[in-house]
């Protein structure tokens, strides 16, 4: 069988399959992005935790992702459901761009800008909320879409776990030595991650400061 006639037959399956993928995508970069972005800013402010905070990032990073799932496996209330076990893995990946490219984002604020708000009265919130989160949210912008990428391939590996997604046709594909099967996978995982990086490289280039 090939591709082609693999797709029209499992259609449907295959759009649950991408439903599934996309949902334990979205959701492990929402809460990614509530603890990265969070975490960033604090590091901005606490210079003093910065190096401990993206070292712990990075150790997360240099896990291979099916020793992570393994490793939560035990955890109470998570390891009991598959699902929840890959999105809390997928966050736990994603929080390295999203705090490092907030606190880069934000250290890269002019210096000139921030002394100017300051001198206009700002209190620390305010100078945060209205000229340096602005002014740093194309990069961080650039985080967002980073750890996305980063979800979309990593959510495959998910199948192994029994979590769904379009990893399972990958998984099948090799159990059946199927290129097709595998390909039915493979194609529509990498064609989520081109159109992430393209929708959020464009509004990347929207929010960045124009320069005169």
């Amino acid at each position: 069988m090939n591709l082609w006639n693999f797709l029209v037959q499992n259609r449907l399956d295959m759009a649950q399959l991408a439903l599934e993928h996309l949902w334990m995508v979205g959701i492990s970069t929402l809460i990614a992005v509530a603890i990265g972005i969070p975490l960033g800013i604090l590091i901005s402010w606490r210079p003093v935790l910065r190096n401990p905070v993206i070292a712990a990032a990075n150790v997360i990073q240099t896990i291979p992702s099916l020793a992570l799932f393994g490793f939560l496996l035990p955890a109470p209330w998570i390891g009991e459901r598959a699902g929840r076990l890959a999105i809390l893995a997928l966050t736990l990946y994603a929080l390295l761009p999203l705090i490092r490219n907030t606190y880069a984002g934000i250290e890269g604020v002019d210096r000139a800008v921030v002394e100017a708000a300051r001198g206009m009265g700002l209190t620390d919130w305010q100078l945060l909320l209205k000229v340096e989160l602005p002014l740093a949210s194309s990069v961080i912008l650039a985080g967002i879409r980073v750890a996305i990428v980063i979800s979309v391939g990593l959510a495959t590996i998910a199948a192994a776990i029994g979590a769904g997604g379009l990893g399972e046709l990958i998984f099948r594909g090799l159990a059946m030595v199927n290129n097709s099967v595998i390909l039915a996978g493979a194609i529509p995982a990498a064609l989520m991650a081109l159109a992430a990086d393209v929708l959020l490289g464009w509004l990347e280039r929207r929010l960045a400061p124009q320069r005169a």
